[in-house]
């Protein structure tokens, strides 16, 4: 419980500040919807001109974009994308953070397992993220009724939602997996930059190409907006892969951090 309460007052500052930026996000771009709204022929006429490719990667989606909820797949494309690198933060600092700060030995010495101290360091992780997200959905829902011109589901504005916690999840796991693998990583951000980066351009690539299966190489691509707007639900292969991929990804890390070489300073 030390281990935890310590991780989270750790992550507090971040926390607040990645909570803030992306309710400011969605609050700023939800702002323009209704002229967007007035204006929908001049702007789809704009849209046009712009290749599929980059319209699907945008969260664009001609058929739907000027209902709120098909205007609210817009920025979640952003947001996603920066909730990623928030996710990805944490987890390639919860094991390298103390190797880094030399306080990885002294940490082992603890009467506890490095089970326990992985397990707590996961949990502060995950209810840091878990905060965000409250905090994001809280403004966007508030904002969603303010500029609202029609009645839209709540339920699937909720699952879009949702969809900045999966995502996040699974960059959470991969950050873990690295940060236990990689004997010292001198700069978590360029880590993460790299990471979900790299990968947000094999979803461009995907979507561009329109092959089914290379979706799977990018975990953005596994929610795609377009698809819950119409059928109401997640594709089932895609979220199975993305729980597939956690599960690997932190049961790894268990493995690894419980043998691994911690060196002392």
């Amino acid at each position: 419980m030390n281990i935890f309460l310590h991780e989270l007052r750790a992550y507090r500052k971040s926390t607040m500040i990645w909570s803030i930026s992306l309710a400011a996000i969605v609050v700023f771009y939800m702002s323009l919807y209704p002229s967007f709204a007035r204006d929908a022929a001049e702007f789809t006429k704009i849209l046009e001109g712009y290749p599929e490719a980059i319209r699907n990667a945008l969260g664009i989606n001609l058929g739907g974009f000027f209902t709120i909820l098909g205007f609210y797949c817009f920025p979640l494309a952003f947001i996603t994308l920066c909730g990623a690198i928030q996710a990805m933060n944490l987890g390639t600092a919860i094991v390298s953070k103390e190797v880094r700060e030399k306080t990885a030995d002294f940490l082992l010495t603890k009467p506890i397992t490095r089970t326990q101290v992985l397990t707590a360091k996961l949990l502060a992780a995950l209810t840091s993220l878990v905060i965000t997200n409250i905090v994001y959905i809280v403004a966007a829902s508030i904002m969603m009724f303010q500029v609202k011109t029609e009645d839209f589901s709540f339920k699937l504005f909720i699952m879009l939602s949702l969809t900045l916690l999966f995502i996040q999840l699974i960059f959470l796991a991969l950050g873990i997996i690295i940060s236990v693998i990689v004997p010292k990583i001198k700069s978590v951000l360029t880590v993460s930059l790299a990471t979900v980066f790299g990968f947000y351009f094999l979803g461009m690539l995907s979507g561009a190409s329109g092959e089914e299966a290379k979706r799977y190489l990018s975990p953005f691509k596994y929610f795609e907006t377009a698809y819950i707007l119409k059928n109401k639900g997640f594709e089932a292969s895609f979220l199975i892969a993305g729980v597939i991929i956690i599960i690997l990804a932190i049961a790894a890390s268990y493995l690894v951090y419980a043998k691994k070489d911690i060196h002392a300073v």
